[in-house]
C-alpha cells in the first residue's frame, strides 16, 4: 500500500517480519497514555470536569475498597477464563464467534443440576457433577460447528454467530420452565437457604476459588498451546492447512478436538459464572463477555498470560465507567464513550505494531 506525500516520495505500509517485545509494550502504553490524554481534553471540554479527579473515580470504582477489589477480581478471572476458552481456536484460526452460547449451555447445565441434584448428592460432589456438566455441555455445542466446517467447510463465524441465538432460546425455555416464584420469569436464585452449589470460601476469601480456577486454566492452556504436540498441530493448521496435510496433520481431527477444548471451556466459564457468582441463570448470565473475550484473545495474540493483563484493564474500565457515570451524573453514553476511546487507541496499535512506514524517493520520469 502507498500514500503520496510532498516532493513526489511516497509512504510505503511495509509488514514487520518481527517486533522486539519490549517494543510493542511500548507501543501498547504510548497509546493507553494517548488515549487517556484525549479522553482529558474531552471531559474538560464536554463535561467541564477535572480530569485527574474523574480518573480518581474511575481508580475508585474498580478498587476503592476490598469488595470493589473483589469484585473486580471475580470480574477479570470470568473474562479471562472464556478468552483462554478462545485461545487453542483463534490460534488455528478457526474464528469461534459462539462463546456467549458455549456459556449459556455450560450455566443452564450448572443450574440444571443445582436445581434437581441439591437434594441427592453433598456439596463437594455436587459442584464436580455441575463441573462436568458445563464441560460436556460446552464441549458438544462447541463440537457442531466443527463438524459442519470439517466435513462441508461452512462459515465458522457465521455458524457460532447462530448458535448464540440458539442457546439464548434454550436459556429462554429453561427460565420459564424454572421460574421461582412461579410467573416471575426468573429462576431466582438458586439453593438460597442450602447453598447447595455455591463455591465455598477460599483463603477467607468469597471468590477466591474464582481465582484459582482461573490461574489453572491459564497455565494449563499456556503449557497446552506451548508445549504439546496438540498445541503444536493447532499451530500448524493456523498458519497454513496445505503445509498441515503435508506434514500429515489430520485438520478434521484437530478442528474437532480443538473445538471441543474450545467449547468445554467456554461452557466451564458458565459453570464459574452460575456457582461462584450470580447464583442463578438468565439469557444475561454471559451478559456480553464472550464478545468482549474476542478482544481480549486477539490483543494477546492468544497467550494466556497476556490476556491477564488486558482482562483487567478492560475490567477496569468497565467498573471505573459505571463510577464516573454515578458520581458525576452523567448518562452511560458519556462514561462509555471514555471507555472507547481507550479501546480504540489500544487496538490502533496493532497496526504500528505490525506495520511500519517507509519513505520511498521520487519516481522515475516516465514511469
Amino acid at each position: 500500500m502507498q500514500t503520496a506525500a510532498s516532493g513526489g516520495s511516497r509512504l510505503r505500509i511495509v509488514k514487520r517480519d518481527s517486533l522486539p517485545m519490549w517494543k510493542a509494550v511500548g507501543i501498547r502504553l504510548l497509546a493507553v497514555l494517548l488515549a487517556l490524554l484525549v479522553d482529558a481534553i474531552l471531559i474538560y471540554c464536554i463535561v467541564n470536569l477535572n480530569p485527574v479527579d474523574v480518573y480518581k473515580t474511575m481508580f475508585g470504582g474498580a478498587f476503592g475498597t476490598t469488595r470493589r477489589a473483589w469484585i473486580t477480581a471475580r470480574d477479570t478471572a470470568l473474562l479471562l477464563c472464556m478468552s483462554v476458552g478462545l485461545a487453542p481456536a483463534f490460534k488455528m484460526r478457526f474464528w469461534n464467534t459462539g462463546a456467549e452460547g458455549q456459556i449459556l449451555v455450560g450455566a443452564i447445565c450448572t443450574a440444571f443440576c443445582m436445581i434437581n441434584l441439591a437434594d441427592v448428592l453433598p456439596t463437594g460432589l455436587l459442584l464436580v457433577v455441575m463441573a462436568l456438566a458445563s464441560i460436556v455441555g460446552g464441549g458438544l455445542w462447541g463440537l457442531i460447528p466443527a463438524v459442519f466446517k470439517a466435513k462441508w467447510d461452512t462459515n465458522e463465524t457465521l455458524f457460532t454467530l447462530m448458535l448464540n441465538y440458539v442457546a439464548i432460546q434454550l436459556t429462554s425455555f429453561c427460565v420459564a420452565c424454572w421460574e421461582n416464584p412461579y410467573g416471575s420469569n426468573t429462576v431466582g436464585i438458586i439453593n438460597q437457604n442450602s447453598q447447595a452449589g455455591w463455591f465455598p470460601a477460599l483463603f477467607g476469601a468469597s471468590y477466591g476459588l474464582n481465582i484459582l480456577l482461573a490461574v489453572l486454566l491459564t497455565v494449563g492452556m499456556f503449557c497446552y498451546l506451548r508445549y504439546t504436540k496438540q498445541g503444536y498441530e493447532i499451530a500448524v493448521v493456523g498458519e497454513s492447512r496445505n503445509t498441515a496435510r503435508y506434514a500429515g496433520v489430520s485438520i478434521t481431527k484437530v478442528y474437532i478436538r480443538t473445538m471441543i477444548l474450545s467449547g468445554a471451556i467456554c461452557g466451564f466459564s458458565g459453570f464459574i459464572a452460575v456457582a461462584g457468582s450470580s447464583h442463578t441463570v438468565s439469557t444475561s448470565t454471559a451478559g456480553g463477555r464472550g464478545f468482549t473475550a474476542i478482544i481480549v484473545a486477539w490483543l494477546a495474540k492468544f497467550n494466556t498470560f497476556f490476556m491477564v493483563v488486558i482482562s483487567l484493564l478492560l475490567v477496569f474500565l468497565e467498573k471505573g465507567s459505571s463510577e464516573i457515570a454515578s458520581q458525576y451524573n452523567l448518562n452511560e453514553y458519556a462514561a462509555e464513550m471514555i471507555e472507547g476511546i481507550i479501546l480504540f487507541f489500544i487496538l490502533g496499535s496493532e497496526f504500528f505494531i505490525n506495520y511500519r512506514l517507509v519513505r520511498t524517493g521520487k519516481e522515475k520520469e516516465g514511469k
